[in-house]
């Protein structure tokens, strides 16, 4: 528990007083401030709470994407009362993508409130999306459910959560793109590789071929985000087709 308490105290140092920075992100006053220091704490801390128990934000992350898919859902079936459950499952597909998540987390720089053994500029993307969801179990577990709601509602659904945008919004162009060829039954195929060249982070590039023509290339530091840049390429050289698929 020492540890536990170090942690805290090095936040109130680092971030002046967390627990007031906590509230105005929040929109109320935390009860319980336990749940919010492990919100934040890394597993790279290597901290165990009183029972042996890893004290890190992994299982926060779990329960907090529960709740805001729950809420989402729940805001949506009573929205959207005409959409099915395809429908539905896609809008709430869009609203949780984790590109989104990332950059709610991003924009409330909930990463400067970390506890880590790592510097923050080695951490991927996803960290930022991670940490929102950790904090919103930490909301679950200190306030309970409707508090959990009135916090999703105001960070997430109200500035950002509008169906006619929604609609028109491609969450993934592989999938999309994909789709498309074999409805139309055109052979496709990811030429994948490793390319390094003067960069110090490893690289990968894509090829994308379409009935054994290549249509895009894509170059990312993963395989499924070069596929992604490659297949955004290829689906706007597409688009008019595509479009009349939906």
């Amino acid at each position: 528990m020492k540890n536990i308490r170090n942690i805290l105290n090095s936040r109130f140092k680092r971030n002046g007083n967390f627990f007031m920075q906590l509230t105005e992100i929040l929109g109320f006053k935390p009860k319980e401030i336990k749940f919010y220091k492990k919100a934040f704490t890394h597993r790279s801390m290597n901290v165990r709470d009183g029972k042996g128990n890893p004290f890190n934000y992994e299982r926060l992350e779990f329960l907090g994407d529960a709740m805001l898919s729950s809420v989402i859902a729940s805001h949506l079936y009573l929205e959207v009362p005409s959409g099915d459950e395809g429908y539905l499952t896609k809008m709430r597909s869009k609203i949780v993508s984790r590109e989104h998540l990332n950059e709610l987390g991003k924009g409330l720089k909930l990463i400067d409130w970390v506890d880590s053994k790592i510097p923050s500029g080695q951490f991927g993307e996803n960290i930022h999306g991670n940490l929102f969801e950790a904090l919103i179990g930490a909301i679950f577990l200190d306030r309970g459910y409707k508090y959990c709601e009135k916090f999703i509602n105001s960070r997430v659904i109200i500035p950002y959560v509008d169906i006619e945008t929604l609609e028109g919004k491609v969450i993934s162009y592989k999938s999309l793109l994909i789709e498309w060829c074999q409805k139309e039954k055109k052979t496709f195929n990811y030429n994948v590789y490793e390319d390094t060249g003067n960069d110090d982070v490893k690289h990968f590039s894509v090829k994308l071929s379409i009935d054994d023509k290549v249509i895009a290339k894509g170059r990312a530091t993963s395989k499924k985000k070069a596929e992604e840049k490659a297949s955004k390429r290829a689906f706007f050289a597409f688009q008019s087709r595509i479009s009349q698929m939906k």
